[in-house]
């Protein structure tokens, strides 16, 4: 039965010892609020502790995504306000990414249709990852002046070669099949086999469920363009890379100017949000564990609150819709060392874990 109320962001239940839970804002691409995350993580230790029990699955309402991140807007109104609320949902946010990352039930979450910033945080760290033929998953946070969070950086540190640095410089979405090369996913369901796969699971349980409906996935498209990618984002800088990119297609060492069209649109990011996330991801590949990101991760979301950039990205792009962000620094030569580094200082105070 439902332990929450119908109208409710997020829906749960328990079917058959299977615990389900509905991410319940269709409209708002069931964007994650700070209660959300709230009934979400109640939800998981609730069910941690019942035998009764043996499996979690999360999914998305309607047909847009599973979760198109955090409520930015919030965010922009918070960030304006001094960002106290945005700290405690972050905070709070982040103990659930982690806690997600060691659940001790299969956790199966449903990446379908746009899955995006906080979106891959509530599913990408699940021990049964599905994504589909619809899947649109990125981590677009550089394009409003932000970091990559949400244990993201710990994938994308880990990914074949340089393809994470790519994804998390671009902000691009990648499909299904790129989720499941780049360590984002497991496994393929075609969306229309979806809820024929969720019965099955609360049927016959999810490995019956996976041995009935999961597919190979076909190929990734990120993955045949490697080698472009590894060379031209071993730049030490922001600007090498871009430069890079520029150079690898002046030579044609891609097909149809792809590296050209990354560089265009690394271009038009915060340049001290890209320089901050090169050093955050490449940091995070020397980070042990998901909880070692998380609290980097909380430190660059801390100082981001702080910027310029944050408040005026997320204007341009989702208050007044201009697409026209004044960026500060307004280029990568301006953005200092001590710019960068300011980001990685500790949080006051900084982001712990409970020993369990």
């Amino acid at each position: 039965m439902h332990s929450v109320d119908e109208n409710e962001d997020v829906l749960v239940k328990v079917d058959n010892g299977i615990g389900l839970i509905t991410l319940n804002r269709p409209k708002a691409i069931n964007s994650l609020t700070h209660p959300m995350v709230t009934a979400i993580d109640a939800a998981l230790r609730q069910w941690e502790r019942d035998d009764a029990v043996t499996a979690v699955v999360i999914s998305g309402a309607g047909e847009r995504g599973l979760c198109a991140g955090g409520d930015v807007v919030a965010i922009y109104h918070d960030a304006k306000a001094g960002g106290d609320q945005s700290r405690r949902f972050w905070h709070d946010e982040y103990l659930l990414n982690a806690a997600i990352g060691r659940y001790p039930k299969p956790y199966v979450a449903l990446m379908d249709g746009i899955t995006m910033g906080g979106g891959v945080g509530i599913s990408a760290h699940g021990s049964v990852r599905v994504v589909t033929d619809t899947t649109k998953m990125a981590m677009p946070e550089v394009g409003i002046g932000f970091i990559p969070d949400v244990g993201g950086t710990y994938i994308l540190a880990r990914t074949p070669g340089r393809l994470g640095l790519h994804a998390a410089l671009t902000g691009a979405p990648f499909s299904g099949p790129d989720a499941i090369a780049m360590g984002f996913a497991d496994h393929y369901v075609p969306h229309d086999g979806l809820g024929a796969f969720t019965e099955k699971i609360v049927r016959d349980g999810v490995d019956a469920a996976l041995s009935a409906y999961a597919e190979e996935p076909p190929p990734s498209p990120l993955l045949a363009e490697q080698e472009w990618i590894d060379r031209c984002y071993a730049g030490d800088t922001v600007a090498d890379i871009v430069a890079a990119l520029r150079d690898d297609d002046a030579a044609g060492g891609n097909d149809d100017g792809a590296a050209a069209k990354a560089a265009d649109l690394i271009s038009t990011r915060s340049p001290v949000a890209l320089s901050v996330t090169l050093r955050a991801v490449r940091q995070a590949a020397d980070l042990a564990t998901l909880e070692d990101v998380l609290v980097q991760e909380f430190r660059t979301s801390c100082a981001s609150l702080r910027s310029h950039d944050l408040v005026e990205g997320i204007r341009a792009q989702l208050v007044d819709k201009d697409r026209n962000p004044q960026w500060s620094p307004a280029s990568l030569d301006a953005v200092t060392a001590a710019d960068v580094d300011a980001y990685f200082a500790p949080a006051q105070p900084d982001l712990t874990f409970e020993q369990e």
